[in-house]
């Protein structure tokens, strides 16, 4: 069965094009001239994966994005035409994924798409539970858990954190994440994105109250360290 796309730009030209070239990838696209349209077709039936534009009439592509992150865990692609660090934090901080700058190629979007989808069927199989410190992670139940409650990672938080317990306290470097986490190369994606899913995943650990970190190592990658011991 085809995956569902949701796609939202205010631009009719680029709905037309992104849909046909997703189209004829395999996938069942759905177009909508806003966000605000997406989000509520999203709440009566929900897709496999969201693809929004940022600047658009109504809501904005991060507010929903931001919505969508209340009520999903749905691999989210954010497209900006500002090539600005600040647009691209945001869009990470509200729960995106990847992101793409305008003008971009089409097909430069189906290879985001295929590694975003390739991540998630990456986490089907199933294997063993991993416990670190005070956290515990289930690859099969898709949560990591502290205090018997689940953090709320999203898929590429939950991705980048499982990626770190299976190698408990050992170093990993970042171009090893990259690969794992993002499936794809890693001069096709900004190493940005590793620093601030790590940001992330830090601060939703820490509300909820756990003693495991993330640690930098200079030069190299990141680490999990148990500060009660």
């Amino acid at each position: 069965m085809a995956k569902k796309i949701y796609l939202a730009d205010d631009e009719q030209d680029i709905r037309e094009i992104l849909t046909e070239f997703l189209s004829n990838a395999g996938y069942e696209v759905t177009a909508y001239k806003n966000g605000d349209t997406l989000f509520s077709a999203f709440q009566e039936k929900p897709c496999d994966l969201v693809i929004l534009d940022i600047m658009m009439p109504g809501s904005d592509g991060l507010s929903i994005c931001k919505k969508l992150r209340t009520i999903s865990s749905v691999p989210i692609i954010i497209l900006t035409a500002k090539d600005s660090e600040s647009d691209h934090m945001k869009g990470f901080m509200y729960g995106g994924d990847d992101y793409l700058i305008k003008p971009f190629s089409p097909s430069l979007l189906v290879v985001r798409v295929n590694a975003l989808f390739r991540r998630v069927e990456m986490n089907i199989p199933v294997k063993a539970d991993i416990s670190f410190g005070d956290v515990c992670f289930s690859w099969e139940k898709h949560n990591a858990i502290v205090k018997e409650h689940d953090i709320g990672l999203t898929m590429t938080e939950f991705s980048l954190l499982g990626c770190l317990m299976e190698h408990g306290g050992t170093a990993i470097p970042r171009n090893e994440i990259l690969d794992k986490v993002w499936g794809i190369d890693s001069t096709e994606i900004e190493t940005r994105v590793v620093d601030e899913t790590v940001r992330r995943v830090v601060q939703k650990m820490k509300t909820a109250g756990s003693k495991v970190r993330i640690s930098a190592v200079w030069g190299y990658g990141y680490k999990l360290e148990d500060c009660n011991e």
